[in-house]
Parts: C-alpha cells; sequence; structure tokens
C-alpha cells in the first residue's frame, strides 16, 4: 500500500505541474493594433516595469503584464533580462558589494 500511494502522490503531482506549462502564443510575430510588434529593448523595459505592471494589471482590466505581439525570442530575453535586473541583481536586488566590517 505504501507504494501505491507514493505512486498516487507523484500522480497528482505531474498532473498539477503539467497544468502550468505555458502554452504556445498565436499571436508572436502578428502587429497589434498599431502595427508593432514589440522586440529586445521593449521586453527590456516590459521586464524592468514587471512588479509595477502585475500590481496594477490586478486592479485593471486593460494592463497586460506581458505583449503577446512580440517577436518571439529577443522579446522574451528582454523580458527575462529586464525582470532580473530588477528583482535579483540590480536595482532592488542583492547583488551590491556589501562593505566589509573591520
Amino acid at each position: 500500500m505504501k507504494i501505491a500511494s507514493i505512486l498516487a502522490i507523484l500522480l497528482v503531482l505531474i498532473f498539477i505541474l503539467s497544468s502550468c506549462v505555458a502554452g504556445p502564443n498565436k499571436l508572436e510575430k502578428k502587429p497589434n493594433a498599431e502595427g508593432k510588434i514589440a522586440g529586445f529593448f521593449m521586453g527590456l523595459w516590459h521586464g524592468l516595469i514587471a512588479p509595477i505592471t502585475f500590481i496594477i494589471s490586478i486592479f485593471t482590466k486593460n494592463i497586460r503584464f506581458y505583449e503577446v505581439h512580440n517577436n518571439g525570442f529577443w522579446y522574451n530575453f528582454g523580458f527575462v533580462l529586464g525582470a532580473g535586473l530588477f528583482l535579483s541583481g540590480g536595482i532592488l536586488g542583492k547583488g551590491r558589494r556589501r562593505r566589509r566590517r573591520r
């Protein structure tokens, strides 16, 4: 019975984790209403302002966290780089050098 319960738990975890996998972006490489496609620098900007945008998107229905009309890899790379600079290694991160105590 112990093995069966472990297998059941693993199966449930696999289903839960697989439901979180992102699907394809059907609007990738297609222009928005203004005819623009977001690239690397727009992704970098969106990554930098991601925490603020997330908070605003909770209360506003017309603000989105991520631009779906993007050029694919380079937008995603810029977004992750911008979010990483903001959150972990840059503006608010612990990546800054600390002074040594004597």
